[in-house]
Order: structure tokens, then sequence, then C-alpha cells
């Protein structure tokens, strides 16, 4: 299969860091050469580069166009999901190899049934790979007989890093072009153990055995390509597919949107999530992951919340902390030294009781979601300022607050004002060594508090 012919390549890599808008109007049309073919891989590979620095590393990937490089997973997110998946399977798991990302070690260790069909049922073809390229010294895990499926394959980043860990993987997407691209790109990358299913996700979900592991990623957006974020109303309805779902794996891992309510998404799968994952990074939030499993016990058990933003992450029983805020609980300290803002994936959990007694914090009010305590924390998981003042919004405050500056980095919690009208109110630049937090504290008081980062 020829996905790109070699001018279209040449072209590739010797313009690949260049500007694309600028390439789009400058370049030469040269005989053989696709242009706007080019001009997608180029940019591609520009944000590839940034977001899957494993994936641009490979010169075997083909790109797909603009969009889908800025929708499909991040590096991070996909290997998180890899992740949970051998945790999850790790005690079942009889035989594990640790093999070098060397060319020689990938070649003699991988698989040699890279196959594409139209059906489960079809016959397959051998296609030749290329070698698997990774920033790190080792390889992910390689389970032995274990085996997975991902229903809705997509551009297929998160398959590919799931797929290292299972000794069988099958990717199913309707969209024949993405399973061309797929095809290629597994290849590329070294995965002889992936299998290319070219259908629908849902029959193959009906007829297919039972697998070690499902994963889900279902479109958010309807027949028309608005955005959605309703679990019934994504494509497919894994709500519908959720007794199918617990009988043919062992666990099903879905990909929600992160602007859904994780409580009321847990209760709607009526006692079938196991975990919740809740994935940030650059302390945005950008996945909530959920683990479907059989019921252990015969009484419903609470999930487990994992909350992670890069290298920071907890981890807690949800059952034990489900009040969120306990207000009137935990005093103020007397010397309020230090402030902490938790991160995107802990504020998204709401798990605020828990970080007050885990790290020995105090939250400044109700609804304030800032935590101040009398001496420094230790790996708070989020930022940690030292504060310097604390003042009403009384013009005397206000002046012996700012004493002098001229500008700072402003942020709200749960005060009257956005950042930009109090920015505006103070009459302060952006930016700076001085951040500046409007809150409320506990009595209802609007205060302000100078601080600077630790």
């Amino acid at each position: 299969m020829t996905i790109m012919n070699d001018e279209t390549r040449e072209f590739v890599a010797m313009h690949r860091n260049e500007d694309v808008r600028e390439l789009a109007l400058k370049a030469k049309r040269v005989e053989g050469l696709d242009l706007p073919l080019a001009l997608d891989q180029i940019a591609g590979w520009q944000i590839a580069s940034k977001k899957l620095p494993q994936w641009a590393s490979c010169e075997g990937i083909v790109y797909p166009p603009h969009i889908s490089m800025e929708q499909c997973s991040s590096q991070f997110t996909a290997q998180y999901k890899s992740e949970i998946a051998q945790t999850l399977l790790a005690p079942a798991a009889t035989v594990r190899a640790r093999v070098s990302d060397s060319a020689e070690s990938v070649m003699q260790t991988a698989k040699s049934a890279f196959q594409l069909s139209d059906s489960p049922e079809s016959d397959t073809q051998e296609t030749k790979t290329g070698v698997r390229v990774s920033d790190s010294s080792e390889s992910d895990t390689l389970v032995a007989r274990s085996s997975m499926v991902d229903l809705t394959g997509g551009f297929g980043v998160d398959f590919s890093y799931l797929a290292r860990g299972f000794s069988q993987a099958t990717y199913v997407e309707r969209q024949r072009h993405l399973c061309d691209l797929a095809e290629h790109n597994m290849a590329a990358l070294g995965l002889d153990q992936a299998r290319i299913v070219c259908g629908d996700g849902v029959e193959y979900l009906r007829q297919m055995g039972p697998v070690d592991f499902i994963y889900l990623d279902p479109a958010r957006r309807d027949e028309h390509g608005s955005r959605t974020y309703a679990i019934e109303d994504c494509t497919p309805n894994v709500f519908e597919l959720r007794d199918l779902l617990l009988a043919k794996s062992q666990y099903t891992l879905v990909k929600l949107s992160p602007m859904l309510d994780w409580r009321k998404a847990v209760a709607d799968f009526d006692g079938a999530v196991r975990e919740v994952h809740i994935v940030a990074t650059g302390n945005e939030c950008k996945e909530l992951l959920l683990v479907l499993g059989q019921q252990v016990h015969e009484e419903p058990s609470a999930p487990r919340v994992f909350c992670v933003n890069d290298n920071q992450r907890i981890d807690y029983d949800s059952a034990a902390y489900t009040q969120g805020l306990r207000i009137g609980d935990k005093p103020l300290p007397e010397a309020k030294n230090y402030l902490y803002e938790p991160n995107a994936s802990i504020m998204k959990a709401g798990c605020f009781d828990l970080v007050e007694e885990r790290f020995g914090v105090t939250q400044v009010g109700p609804s304030s979601h800032l935590f101040v305590s009398a001496t420094p924390v230790a790996d708070f998981p989020g930022r940690g300022f030292a504060i310097e003042a604390i003042g009403g919004m009384n013009k005397k405050d206000i002046k012996r607050l700012l004493n002098g500056t001229k500008q700072a980095n402003i942020a709200v919690r749960n005060f009257p004002l956005t950042a930009p009208q109090l920015r505006k109110k103070l009459k302060l630049a952006d930016g700076g060594p001085v951040y500046l937090f409007g809150t409320t504290m506990q009595g209802c008081d609007h205060v302000l508090l100078r601080t600077s980062k630790i």
C-alpha cells in the first residue's frame, strides 16, 4: 500500500521545519508532488513533535488532516491509558518481557501477524514492519497471552500505546482511510501484534469472543458536526452497550469529555464503574476515563478515583470522601503563611476534604477551593505561594497590599469580581513576581491575598 510517493516524501523531509502557510504560497509545483498531502504531513509532524514526540521521531508515520491532529490524544494521555490497562491486568499476567528500543531488539521480539481485513473472519495479509522509535531506554511491558480491542480506532494514537502491552491487539474503525493510515503507521511503529479491522465497532463487539480489555472513545459530535458532551448523545452510546461490554471483557476503559460530572456518570452506569481517572496536563483537564468491570461483591462498591496532573498524582476511595467541602469543621490557622491552589484534576474531582486531611491544610472558605497553612507543605498537588499580606477591599487595605506594585498575576476564587474586573479596579498590568488572589474567607469576608510563588 502506497500512501505517499517518493516526490512527496522528499518534499516533506526537506521542508518540515518551515511555515506551512508560506509553503502553500511559494512551493513550486513539481511533477509527482502531491502538495496538499505534503502540507498535511508537514503540519502534522510539527504538531506531533510537541504532542507526540515518539511518533514524530519515527520517519515512516503518515499524519491525517490538521483537525484530526488537534483532536487526537497526546503522548502523555495515551501512555497513561496504557499504564491503567497494565495495572488492571498485572495480577493475571504470567510472563513479561522487557525489550530495548533498538531496531534489532524490536525485530526479534515483535510478533509477525500484522493484519488488515474488512471483517474479523476474512483472510489476512502480512505487512513488512519498520522500526519503533522511543525516547525511553526501554519499551513498555508486553504481557503474554493477553488481548485487547479498540472499538473506536480513529487515528490510532491511544491504540498504539495500549497495544504495546498486549500480545494481541485489534483496532476497529468504520472509515477505510483511517484503517489504511493505521495499517501503515502501526507497521512503522513496529506493532506487529496489531490487527486492523475495517467495520462497525458495535457490530464487531456483538460477534467477537471475550477479551481481556476493551477501549472505547465515543465520538463527541452529532450528525450535524456539533460538539456533544452527554454520554447518551455520543456515538456509540456506551450506556446501551454496558451489559455487552461487561460480558465481553474483564475491563473496559471509556474515554469521556472532561466537562462531564463524574459522579453522575458513575451513578448512570449503575454499579459498573470500578475506577475513575481524571487526567490533566499542564493544569488543564483533558480527559475523564472510566474503568468498567464486573462487581466483585454483591453490594455495589464506590469506585476509586485517580487525580492526575502530569507527575502530580493522588488516588482515594470515593466512598470515604463524598462531602467535598466540610464548612466550619476546621478553623483557619492563626498564622496564614502559605496559600495552596489545587491542580485541575483535584478541582474536577472535588475532593477538598481529602486534600485537607492528607496535606494538613485548611480551606479558606466555602466554595473558595484555596487552602492555607502555617508551615510549607511538601508535594502538594497544585501550586504553592508564600503569603505576604492579607487585606480587605477598602482603599486603605488595597494601598497597603499593593505598596507601589504596578503589575501582578491575578486570580479569583469565589469572589464578586472577575479577574479582568479586579485588574481594572486595581489598575495593574499583567505579569511580574506578585500573585494576587481575590477570594472569600470563612465568615463571608471578601479578601485579597498578596503572594509570591514558591
